[in-house]
């Protein structure tokens, strides 16, 4: 990715004909919120700030101090491709301050940057790449998306079965425009369901990443006539939308997870021991809706809280990779989370678990999917519903004190409304859609 300081920066908006800013910024959903302003604003913008109504932006309700400002990174600039090439369009992400320059409590970024610094303490430094998964659905007649996939190709799969290709192909290039760096893209297994993988960054770019990842796809889906949705879990009968995080962990530029012959070194043993023993209390971060928790259990989302090399159906999966590549995929979380503060609690399990010198349990080398319970009774499982992962994370110590007290509990308030909206419903399926499938 490339980086700018200031002075390039106005350099750039200078000698290439930008004409609006887009100043981004994310809720504590995850959801990317933004202003634009012209470009003889961008000077005041990096000095002072530009102002903002808290009181408007779910979970940054208050109204005793409803005035923010938006800073933008300079490092973050990335011109938007699909806008004109005359009168560019860039975009920046922002740290959100008080007036007297105090950092806002519930910006998740910053957040998610304090967790980056204090592994960094530590002596390690962690790198995230995401695989993410999203179905492809037609739209009707007046634009408004159906639950019709785009086409009923398979895994990998090949065009004409896949319909999909050149749209990927469209997201692609786009990111590569914007100095992402997609490594790969297929069809999945569902019908219209597509997956592109990123190579890995810092916690914080990984993140960035993700959010501009989820608009560009919105965006060349919407351009093509189609309607991108990463809902947990549309068809009953079909895979859900994944969200599998890679993590690598790195000490003085060396790859860490790696030990001797086939192994993994100690810290990375207690790196992964530290989530596996938190993945329950954090779940209602990585499976952040009601409709999350039903794709866990099948169609190889994880349902045990177990790891093992190469097995598709454990929570922790160790890929077949060497060298930089080696690294722990976690299986469970879905798109719709948060990665700043998905990542961040992750970073802090991981952080925890090699302050403690955690053990890594055993393997478990079952196929989860198939076996008996009788075979699985010892094993621990991640929760059942949004409810019982509110509850997980309000009893949960480790969770208190890695987030702002403001965000948790704004955080869990919304998704408590959530839940009882939903149980109380009697037509279920369309308070989902009300509360999700337009959304994500």
């Amino acid at each position: 990715m490339n980086t700018y300081t200031f002075q390039e920066v106005m350099q750039y908006v200078m000698e290439n004909d930008v004409k609006f800013i887009r100043l981004a910024f994310c809720d504590i959903f995850g959801t990317q919120k933004n202003i634009s302003i012209m470009p003889r604003e961008l000077s005041r913008a990096f000095r002072e700030g530009i102002s903002i109504d808290a009181s408007s932006i779910r979970g940054f309700a208050n109204a005793n101090r409803s005035d923010l400002l938006l800073f933008p990174e300079p490092s973050t600039l990335s011109v938007l491709p699909w806008r004109p090439s005359q009168g560019r369009v860039v975009r920046f992400f922002c740290d959100i301050k008080y007036p007297d320059g105090t950092p806002f409590e519930c910006d998740a970024r910053q957040v998610l940057r304090q967790a980056q610094s204090d592994m960094k303490k530590l002596g390690y430094s962690v790198k995230i790449g995401t695989e993410c998964e999203f179905y492809l659905l037609k739209q009707d007649e007046e634009g408004l998306p159906t639950k019709t996939p785009h086409d009923n190709a398979s895994y990998m799969d090949i065009a004409p079965l896949d319909k999909g290709e050149n749209v990927r192909r469209q997201i692609c290039l786009t990111l590569e425009e914007m100095n992402l760096r997609p490594e790969a893209s297929h069809h999945e297994t569902g019908p219209g369901q597509n997956e592109i993988d990123f190579a890995y960054d810092s916690a914080v770019t990984a993140a960035d990443n993700l959010i501009t990842f989820r608009g560009v796809v919105k965006t060349m889906a919407s351009v093509n006539g189609l309607y991108a949705s990463f809902l947990p879990k549309i068809y009953r009968d079909h895979p859900g939308n994944g969200l599998h995080i890679n993590l690598s962990l790195f000490q003085n530029g060396e790859n860490v997870f790696h030990g001797e012959g086939d192994g993994h070194s100690p810290v990375a043993e207690s790196f992964m021991m530290g989530i596996l023993t938190r993945c329950y209390e954090m779940s209602a971060f990585l499976n952040p809706l009601v409709n999350s928790y039903e794709r866990l259990g099948v169609y190889e989302a994880p349902r045990y809280i177990t790891w093992s090399h190469q097995n598709r159906s454990q929570l922790i999966r160790i890929p077949a990779a060497h060298g930089v590549n080696n690294r722990m995929e976690l299986r469970s979380p879905d798109p719709c989370a948060n990665p700043y503060l998905a990542f961040s609690l992750l970073i802090r399990a991981g952080m925890e678990g090699i302050r403690r010198e955690l053990k890594l349990c055993d393997p478990c080398n079952l196929n989860l999917y198939d076996v008996p319970a009788s075979m699985v009774r010892e094993y621990d499982c991640l929760p059942n519903t949004l409810m019982e992962a509110i509850r997980a994370a309000q009893d949960s110590t480790f969770v208190r004190e890695a987030l702002p007290e403001k965000i948790l509990d704004a955080y869990l308030s919304a998704k408590t409304s959530e839940w009882r909206r939903y149980s109380d419903a009697q037509d279920k399926s369309s308070v989902i859609d009300s509360l999700y499938f337009y959304s994500y």
